[in-house]
């Protein structure tokens, strides 16, 4: 199923044509109205009317969380004040958020593309669309929601927490989909299971999960548990929101909506531009935002690109799911870790489950790296025997992972903390000013 065929399934030489056609007049607009990229230009000696071809897109410098924290809250706003129907804003887990503000197409222009990725997941205006992402600030809940009323479905306001009342509405409104993070999923798929609910006893097709990184691990769980089809969005407050990208469920990627995202991946290093397959920095450029346009952020997500066709006859580039992101790397002992990887490690052992924490800190200036994590239900943390051949397994399974070793905690089922939001996943009390 296609929403916006004449786009999903364009010929490349026709997408590159309007890809050059909207950029060059969106750094134009953006160089007119935005004083802070205007600087950024001059002093890179490159002008709105240098852009020729798509490749001349490499000319222009970059934009970073930085400007977002420099410019706060509204600097980097490009339509008048009358004109912004929207105000958005990331979590600010660090320092201040990075506010954003849509203008009536910006918001259409969301929806459309939200529109997209639920129509790949087979949903249309006779579907029930079950939103648990929150809402307010965050663009999850609010993403989600101009998405499934865009298709014309109806739409369910659920936001986070209150799990047992999501099954209620889950089962007595016959929800088709359900959008939320793979974290949260999970933990309403392992509370569907206590209350005796199994795929056949709820009326679920697909989910669209995203803000935060999962594994194929999680994935099967959650599609196994619920008997759906899982979907990867993906999206950040500075570019639109979840919509950006979305998978169309034949494993190949996330479909990017090139018509109103251009993507770049570069080396974090030396900001050179990577051809299609090779991992590197996603760098986005909007190319038909009216409050607040973005040429070339550094999004920081690692990934890689590929132009090629997809079996679902779709031709819009693919970005593939995160592996990590250039600015949540842990250092532990002078070795490279992503979370990703240990979430990895951790979905090939049957006895464990994949709800987990890491905590990394510091003794007498040297690293602590413990890993914790809770058992399949039903088994036992007093089973010595058990639980040290377990230990044994998984510390050697991470050591051929990292390259380095763990202190490994082993948890009853249900210990962590849920909640309706991000997991929390890392705990790193390391200061490096001290």
């Amino acid at each position: 199923m296609y929403w916006n065929k004449k786009i999903e399934c364009a010929d490349r030489s026709d997408m590159r044509r309007l890809q050059l056609t909207r950029l060059r007049e969106e750094v134009a607009y953006e160089y007119d109205r935005v004083p802070v990229y205007r600087k950024k230009m001059d002093e890179a000696g490159v002008k709105p009317e240098d852009i020729q071809t798509l490749e001349d897109i490499q000319k222009l410098p970059f934009m970073t969380k930085e400007d977002f924290a420099e410019n706060y809250p509204t600097g980097l706003f490009a339509a008048d004040q009358k004109d912004i129907v929207r105000i958005h804003a990331s979590s600010g887990t660090t320092g201040k958020p990075k506010v954003a503000g849509y203008t009536r197409r910006d918001l259409a222009d969301w929806g459309e593309a939200v529109a997209r990725g639920m129509t790949m997941a087979g949903q249309d205006e006779n579907s029930v669309i079950h939103v648990s992402y929150g809402y307010g600030l965050f663009t999850g809940g609010l993403g989600a929601h101009i998405g499934g009323e865009t298709i014309g479905a109806t739409v369910i306001p659920m936001s986070s927490g209150n799990t047992k009342k999501q099954l209620t509405f889950l089962t007595d409104l016959k929800s088709t989909m359900l959008c939320c993070t793979p974290s949260y999923a999970l933990t309403i798929a392992e509370a569907a299971q206590k209350a005796g609910l199994g795929p056949d006893d709820i009326a679920l097709q697909a989910g669209l999960f995203g803000a935060e990184p999962w594994t194929q691990a999680m994935r099967e769980d959650i599609e196994s548990m619920l008997g759906i089809e899982a979907h990867d969005i993906y999206g950040l407050t500075e570019v639109t929101g979840p919509g950006v990208a979305i998978s169309c469920g034949k494993g190949e990627g996330m479909h990017i909506s090139e018509d109103l995202f251009y993507p770049e991946i570069i080396d974090p290093k030396t900001l050179e531009v990577l051809p299609d397959g090779e991992r590197g920095e996603l760098v986005l450029t909007t190319l038909h935002k009216q409050g607040m346009p973005v040429i070339r952020y550094r999004t920081r997500d690692i990934c890689y690109l590929t132009h090629e066709k997809c079996a679902c006859g779709r031709t819009t580039v693919r970005m593939s799911r995160i592996f990590g992101r250039t600015d949540d790397m842990l250092i532990i002992k002078g070795v490279n870790v992503f979370p990703s990887q240990i979430e990895t490690v951790i979905g090939t052992i049957d006895e464990l489950t994949l709800n987990y924490k890491i905590l990394v800190g510091r003794v007498r200036d040297r690293d602590t790296f413990e890993l914790q994590v809770e058992l399949a239900e039903g088994l036992e943390i007093e089973d010595i025997a058990f639980v040290e051949a377990l230990r044994e397994k998984v510390s050697h399974a991470l050591r051929e992972m990292l390259g380095i070793g763990c202190k490994i905690r082993f948890l009853s089922a249900g210990t962590l903390p849920r909640n309706g939001g991000k997991a929390v996943r890392v705990e790193d009390t390391r200061n490096f000013n001290d």
